[in-house]
């Protein structure tokens, strides 16, 4: 367990080896869930993705137009781990 100390001004340093097994780098966020018991849950904050940013993702990388059926085979493929 790891013990830190709250400054007067109600701040906490995290130590380096902390924020390693966080996976929270300098200039990140981390989140923090309060618990009704007085506990909480500390995590580095992961931005969510929206559809948006993922359609223009591959945008003028190919040439090649697939069909869904390729797109659904490559799918299938990737997911069972063959690819």
């Amino acid at each position: 367990m790891t013990t830190l100390t709250v400054t007067a001004r109600g701040q906490v340093t995290f130590r380096k080896e902390v924020l390693h097994h966080l996976g929270i780098k300098p200039g990140e966020k981390i989140e923090l869930d309060l618990l009704p018991d007085g506990r909480g849950i500390l995590k580095a904050a992961r931005p969510t993705g929206t559809i948006e940013g993922f359609l223009g993702l591959l945008a003028g990388r190919t040439n090649k137009v697939a069909t869904i059926d390729e797109i659904n085979e490559a799918t299938a493929r990737g997911w069972a781990g063959k690819e």
